[in-house]
């Protein structure tokens, strides 16, 4: 079994907007009834896509899920055409885009079957996002069906939040090796819900058949919680044997690093000091919400969004850190400011799945020729602009699930529909 590791992202779907669904996210509640641009979100998500095939890395991705959710508002006694305004804008929600709150996932060399474990989030946070997880599950259930390779389980229930891979680290000498899977989970964040639970984190080890010797769980501190990291990718990254980052991101720092240290004795952490990189700025530029990837020339190279090179503080240090020599050989910018708009980087776009590609149901896997395709259909079909006020409309309605299903027909996966 030849294990590479696989970046899925979300595409943007045609429903993308800005209602500010999100408390916690101050990006999210900053750009609250702006008006999105769904196409254009779409085209940078597919360009980000492209970039990192470019770079040799293996890439797939994930469809949109079917907005508005007719089968969550029929469960609310509703419809399309009579929900009220409390609800419209979940019932549109396109969040579903940031793949990293997909799953959590553990590659074959951590579990005791030898297969790769996926767990559906159950984001009970956020009502918005709450309804996501079963058209999510189904689609996993489809891209993974391979059961020698894959086991996909059902969420946890409800009464402990699970918010996926975003609260979810895995550390290894190599993709390869078995690893050191971190679970990061919060008690209190001030104003702001902590939306991963302990109990979520343990139940999902659990289930991934993990040895338990070789995995940890650390509590995000209230501190960064409180400024606007409402998941850890948010103020933490880790690839291979490299974790990266803030220094205000555990509440325990020092007994996560003595674990990681012992555990893994070649780990390399690479922590940004408050003194150079202010926690505010941090979560402003999405420092740490980059993919922090193995490039296939050598080194590592982290993957950013363009607002990080626009907050001086976090450059200067990301310049300082290669000029060093360490194992961040290269900063790679990447355009997903519509994304970013709404509270999402380019790690929040993706799922990582360590896994044999030729496991993984090919209509899931992009090349060049795919990219191309959804691109098109992009194009030709996702509204150019949306304002708040147009989710009332029901000639928009009808466009947003007629470019769904062009998309799904262009990519032979007509059974999601």
């Amino acid at each position: 079994m030849a294990l590479r590791e696989i970046n899925f992202d979300g595409i943007i779907g045609p429903s993308h907007n800005y209602a500010g669904l999100s408390l916690g996210n101050l990006a999210s509640s900053a750009n609250a009834n702006n008006v999105s641009r769904p196409r254009e979100a779409a085209l940078q998500g597919v360009e980000k896509m492209r970039h990192n095939l470019k770079l040799g890395l293996a890439q797939g991705f994930f469809v949109p899920l079917p907005r508005p959710d007719h089968e969550w508002l029929s469960d609310l006694g509703t419809t399309a055409e009579e929900v009220p305004d409390s609800l419209r804008p979940a019932a549109f929600s396109a969040s579903a885009m940031w793949a990293a709150n997909a799953a959590t996932v553990s590659p074959p060399p951590d579990t005791q079957d030898g297969r790769c474990h996926l767990t559906v989030a159950n984001l009970r946070t956020m009502a918005h996002r709450s309804h996501e997880w079963p058209d999510t599950l189904t689609q996993l259930r489809l891209a993974f069906a391979n059961s020698e390779h894959f086991r996909v389980h059902r969420p946890v229930p409800p009464a402990y939040g699970d918010e996926g891979a975003a609260n979810h680290m895995r550390l290894a000498s190599s993709h390869d090796a078995k690893g050191v899977e971190v679970f990061v989970h919060g008690e209190r964040g001030g104003a702001f819900p902590a939306r991963q639970h302990a109990e979520a984190s343990r139940a999902v080890a659990r289930l991934h058949q993990l040895d338990p010797e070789r995995t940890l769980f650390a509590m995000q501190s209230e501190e960064a919680i409180a400024a606007g990291a409402f998941h850890n990718d948010v103020v933490a990254v880790a690839n291979e044997n490299v974790l990266f980052a803030h220094e205000q991101a555990f509440a325990d720092r020092p007994a996560l690093y003595t674990a990681l240290h012992r555990l893994l004795p070649e780990v390399e952490i690479i922590e940004v000091p408050a003194s150079a990189v202010s926690l505010d700025d941090a979560i402003k530029s999405y420092l740490f919400n980059a993919q922090l990837v193995t490039l296939p020339k050598g080194g590592m190279g982290l993957v950013l969004p363009e607002e990080a090179r626009d907050t001086p503080p976090v450059w200067k240090w990301l310049e300082e850190m290669v000029a060093g020599n360490g194992p961040i050989r290269e900063l790679l910018v990447v355009d997903v400011r519509q994304s970013m708009a709404n509270g999402g980087g380019p790690a929040c776009l993706r799922l990582r799945v360590l896994a044999d590609p030729e496991a993984v149901d090919p209509r899931f896997i992009a090349d060049e020729a795919k990219l191309d395709s959804i691109a098109a259909v992009v194009e030709e079909c996702w509204p150019e602009e949306i304002a708040p006020a147009d989710l009332r409309d029901s000639k928009l309605c009808s466009q947003i699930e007629r470019a769904r299903e062009a998309l799904l027909e262009t990519l032979d996966l007509e059974e999601l529909d």
